[in-house]
């Protein structure tokens, strides 16, 4: 087993070097298309950072395809709802907890200054999306499931485009594409597409590496292929959401900060559930069922308290983390 958990952490790892290479390289992308950073933030850098919990399923249900494995459609379906459970969880718990930790250098101190509106429409979309994605699962016609799909697909298409609609503000100053770092050259359309192809190119090997190696490791482990996938598949590839989030609170950049979470958990409901949905049997068992349970909770505190209250502060994304304990302690007592 110590050979699996060395090569499950060196696919983590090109995950996630990939990922921020593709970030970066589709951030750029965007400038270079003239949109505005609400754009770039809430579509094209969420659906960036969502690409490694995204090709992982993809990856997984696709081995199960030739010779039927129940472990990769168990890791599959993990992955596809670990990624809203720990973003609606774990992500805005931490953002909470940033806030309180730079409070004393932030201008708005412990209060989050954000477009409500943006996010108040984000957190709606998401959990009439999501609540669909799971309501399919009692379903049992395959048609009315597919079509279910289609519908979360074309959802997304939506979004963008009242996203894409709705922007207006100016672009933020990025980083330097990192392909031409060391040649100190100007930012060019072809590097940066060759950034974009190496990125992906190594967030779908990492993910054959992360794929192919957990089911040994819940097999040695004696623990559910589902279970393991839904807290370590999610905790590795969500950490970009995480880690920009945190960023984006000390320099008092709240917008960017929920919005980059609050995008890729629409994202999360659309996309990836609608590939569940069309590629699997897509019945959910009791643990899959609770981290979705949750996740709708967590949403509807956060929501709830942004329409109820004119000021936003940490209180509501620190009680989501409660709801990530709630699960963490479900898993244990229910092994």
């Amino acid at each position: 087993m110590g050979t699996q958990v060395i090569l499950l952490v060196l696919g983590l790892i090109i995950i996630l070097l990939s990922c921020e290479l593709f970030t970066n390289g589709i951030e750029w992308f965007g400038n270079f298309l003239n949109f505005g950073d609400g754009v770039v933030g809430s579509i094209f850098s969420a659906v960036g950072t969502c690409l490694p919990e995204t090709i992982v399923p993809i990856i997984a249900i696709l081995s199960s395809m030739n010779e039927y494995n129940s472990n990769s459609v168990d890791i599959g379906i993990g992955a596809i709802l670990g990624a809203p459970f720990m973003l609606s969880t774990l992500a805005f718990f931490i953002t909470g907890l940033s806030v309180i930790i730079f409070c004393r250098r932030r201008k708005s101190g412990i209060f989050l200054k954000i477009n409500n509106k943006i996010l108040l429409r984000d957190l709606k979309f998401f959990i009439l999306i999501y609540s669909t994605g799971i309501i399919a699962s009692f379903l049992n016609n395959s048609s009315i499931k597919r079509s279910i799909a289609i519908i979360l697909i074309f959802s997304y298409i939506y979004y963008i485009f009242i996203t894409v609609k709705s922007d207006s503000s100016s672009y933020q100053e990025l980083d330097k594409l990192y392909l031409l770092k060391i040649f100190n050259k100007k930012v060019n359309l072809p590097a940066i597409l060759v950034q974009l192809i190496i990125a992906l190119a190594g967030i779908i090997f990492g993910s054959y590496f992360f794929v192919s190696n957990i089911e040994g490791i819940s097999d040695s482990l004696g623990i559910s292929a589902m279970a393991l996938s839904l807290i370590i598949t999610p905790i590795a590839t969500e950490l970009p959401e995480k880690f920009n989030s945190i960023i984006w609170i000390r320099r008092s950049k709240d917008s960017l900060a929920l919005g980059n979470i609050s995008g890729a958990m629409v994202f999360q409901s659309c996309i990836p559930v609608a590939i569940g949905i069309m590629f699997t049997s897509w019945k959910l068992n009791d643990i899959a069922l609770v981290s979705c349970i949750l996740s709708l909770v967590s949403s509807f505190i956060v929501l709830s308290w942004s329409k109820l209250n004119k000021k936003l502060n940490p209180l509501p994304f620190i009680a989501c983390g409660i709801s990530y304990a709630v699960f963490i302690f479900y898993l244990l007592t229910n092994k």
